[in-house]
């Protein structure tokens, strides 16, 4: 997938709702956006390939068609490495900026430390973005402009799926790279995120990874990756909205150097389809209202 430097990003995302939709789902894809401000990459010191890392590159591609099965599908169309809207609103290393930080911002977050806060400060392995501090209002601009009407459409789809059903799921759809996982003989193809147990009811997280499983990919849960701020945020099983994370090893379907799709990628994507279709019938049956509250 080829990347784009634009002047403005315009849409900054898009959502895609089923001609009719037919079940309480929507499926998210925050880190697949390819359009790179100009702005931007003239103010980085690295180049774009390498700004690209972070990108969960072709993520959106595979999941897009879950609107032909009734669902809805979102995705961004700006880069992580420019705002990361799976953290925290005001996630920030004052370090990295020129002026002062509102008050209310989190600067000593353990995502923040680790370079990766809402503006990232790192991009592949410890790669430093910005060649010097950049203005807070710049910070300020972006979490108002991108980050803030990203959620807020988000919190829309999620309530008017659960009015519209008496439930919602929201599955959060992510990449991981090969190169994170030191032992090949153990390679792990996919991880399940539900916060521990927390973002959404039991049968959701085991439908994906027995579904998984049986199609022959090797799935753990939670671990390294247990969900992040937009599992454990919307994520309210009690009240009947219903999160979960998927990440899936870049290996299995694309060409990590090149960012290209491989041989492989219509037959993953076509298993996610299937699996997404399963998930799809069985939870609704299983998370009704009515047999929620019977049992």
């Amino acid at each position: 997938m080829m990347a784009v430097i634009a002047e403005t990003i315009d849409p900054a995302f898009e959502v895609v709702m089923p001609a009719r939709p037919a079940l309480p789902f929507l499926f998210n894809s925050p880190h697949s956006g390819v359009v790179y401000p100009r702005a931007f990459v003239e103010q980085s010191r690295l180049d774009l390939p390498m700004l690209r890392r972070s990108e969960d590159t072709l993520v959106d591609a595979l999941f897009a068609d879950v609107t032909r099965l009734g669902m809805a599908f979102m995705r961004a169309h700006f880069p992580r490495c420019y705002l990361d809207v799976n953290r925290e609103p005001y996630e920030l290393d004052p370090r990295m900026f020129e002026g002062r930080l509102p008050a209310y911002a989190n600067t000593r977050s353990m995502r923040v430390s680790g370079g990766l806060g809402t503006i990232a400060r790192i991009v592949g392995e410890a790669q430093e973005i910005y060649a010097r501090r950049i203005p807070v209002d710049d910070a300020i601009a972006r979490i108002d402009t991108l980050y803030k009407p990203y959620h807020r459409t988000l919190r829309q789809i999620v309530t008017q799926l659960q009015r519209g059903f008496g439930m919602a799921v929201l599955v959060d759809c992510h990449s991981m790279p090969s190169g994170c996982q030191r032992d090949e003989r153990n390679r792990i193809d996919m991880v399940i995120g539900d916060r521990y147990g927390t973002s959404c009811a039991p049968v959701i997280a085991d439908i994906l990874e027995g579904e998984l499983r049986r199609r022959g990919y090797s799935v753990v849960r939670n671990k390294p990756y247990a969900g992040g701020f937009i599992t454990e945020h919307y994520g309210n099983p009690a009240s009947g909205v219903h999160a979960v994370q998927i990440e899936i090893n870049r290996a299995l379907y694309m060409h990590e150097p090149t960012y290209q799709a491989s041989d492989a990628f219509e037959n993953v994507r076509r298993d996610l389809m299937d699996v997404a279709a399963t998930l799809g019938k069985i939870a609704q049956v299983e998370l009704t209202p009515s047999r929620t509250a019977a049992e």
